[in-house]
């Protein structure tokens, strides 16, 4: 079989035996990804440290799609040294990874999803920010990462009935419904969540999208926005920032929600990430 190049970020690394070791990876051209590294643990290791978690390394392996593929090179292009300044970074890293494992399927080819999640890190690696700037920013990265996966609940419409919704007032969040419900489609709907005016529209803001202009809504993104060429609301760009500290946190418990219904379990991280 001919090798493969790519570069790829270290999600989880696991001792398979006394010198080799099974690493995840989330790779540019191939999606994630499972190889055997095969002497990666003894003394003079092949691999020059490369395959460290959260690292970023430039790897050749040979890819079999129905098995583990086999690590042959991974050169070391970055290591998150974030961790030995600032345990919250440490954590934030962990759980955006955590996020990549559990959220995605191996072998689904998506170059924006490597860049987006590259880019969090990098930032996270060379950043300083307050309390308030890191979770604005996990949660950025929240939505583009649901985004991407066709997981961003709906929010200018009723995900039951379709109808627009034209009022801030009376929110209502559906986790199992995937997204805002009407009054009407509430009525006997399990885990809905109520969400303050302030806060559900600090949450549009963060995806760009807006209500209250009949016909112009169109599932999560206004039709301005889906006629040009789609462009993810990352957290790199310049988006407007909750206006308070209680909007951002009642959006991060409500996105956290949405991702453990989406899961079926809290990704373990979140008893972490409390702390940030």
């Amino acid at each position: 079989m001919a090798s493969e190049k790519s570069l790829a970020i270290v999600l989880r690394v696991t001792e398979y035996s006394e010198t080799s070791c099974i690493v995840n990876l989330l790779t540019r051209e191939f999606g994630r990804i499972g190889a055997i590294a095969k002497g990666a643990r003894r003394p003079k290791s092949p691999f020059n440290a490369g395959i460290d978690v959260l690292a970023v390394c430039q790897i050749v392996f040979i890819n079999k799609p129905s098995a583990l593929s086999i690590l042959t090179e991974a050169k070391l292009e970055r290591r998150f040294r974030a961790g030995e300044r600032d345990l919250k970074r440490l954590y934030a890293g962990y759980y955006v990874i955590e996020l990549i494992r559990t959220l995605t399927d191996e072998g689904e080819r998506a170059p924006e999803l490597f860049d987006l999640t590259h880019e969090m890190l990098v930032q996270l690696d060379k950043g300083v920010f307050s309390e308030n700037e890191m979770n604005h920013r996990i949660l950025q990265y929240e939505l583009s990462l649901l985004d991407l996966l066709g997981q961003l609940p709906m929010l200018t419409r009723c995900v039951s009935c379709g109808r627009e919704k034209t009022m801030l007032s009376e929110v209502n969040f559906g986790l199992n419904a995937g997204g805002v419900l009407c009054q009407t489609c509430r009525r006997g709907k399990p885990n809905v969540v109520q969400v303050s005016t302030t806060g559900f529209q600090s949450l549009l803001d963060l995806v760009g999208a807006q209500i209250g202009q009949q016909g112009s809504n169109s599932d999560n993104w206004n039709q301005a926005h889906q006629v040009k060429e789609r462009q993810l609301r990352s957290w790199t760009s310049t988006t407007t920032e909750p206006t308070s500290v209680d909007d951002l946190s009642e959006i991060r418990d409500l996105i956290q929600l949405y991702i453990t219904h989406l899961l079926g379990y809290p990704p373990k991280l979140y008893s972490f990430m409390k702390q940030l």
